[in-house]
């Protein structure tokens, strides 16, 4: 089992036990029906959400796919919205807040900008680059540098090209 998700059963029952406080608790300060009516419009406005996030995403994609651009970032928004629109259907004071709070166009795009960096660092940069285009290089303007010399070929097996693959630093 891989060491993150071990926890998710338990992060699960914090979650249930955290929605159940919040609603107690908004249940005392609004009355329990009010605690109930703003659950159940929550829920409504996450499933008409979810299905015109569902339908921009899509329609994002395909746009970015026939104008020959990489996709990556249609797909990063589309998630961040879906998930967004998800965490509003889920029946939860908490949870409808952090969807409708991923769905704030600020906190969407940070949160964007995180799903893409674990993206770039859980696939190859070949993936990578096809997903989300070249990166860009940050470079910073000082003393210059030696410029190293370069080294000679070493000719291996007569010159002949031999087969082989080239493994990433970290990745197996």
């Amino acid at each position: 089992m891989r060491r993150g998700l071990r926890f998710v059963p338990l992060a699960l029952l914090l979650a249930v036990v955290l929605e159940l406080a919040v609603f107690v608790g908004v249940g005392r300060a609004l009355g329990f029906g009010a605690a109930v009516l703003l659950v159940f419009a929550a829920s409504l406005l996450g499933l008409v959400l979810l299905r015109r996030e569902g339908m921009r995403a899509w329609r994002g994609f395909r746009s970015a796919a026939a104008a020959g651009q990489p996709p990556g970032g249609q797909v990063t928004d589309g998630l961040v919205g879906l998930a967004g629109a998800l965490l509003l259907a889920v029946p939860g004071l908490v949870s409808g807040l952090v969807g409708l709070l991923l769905l704030v166009p600020p906190v969407r795009r940070l949160a964007r900008a995180g799903v893409r960096r674990t993206a770039e660092r859980r696939v190859s940069s070949m993936v990578a680059g096809d997903l989300f285009g070249p990166r860009t290089v940050r470079v910073r303007q000082g003393a210059p540098q030696p410029t190293p010399q370069p080294e000679r070929p070493v000719v291996v097996d007569g010159g002949r090209p031999i087969e082989g693959e080239i493994i990433e630093p970290g990745r197996h």
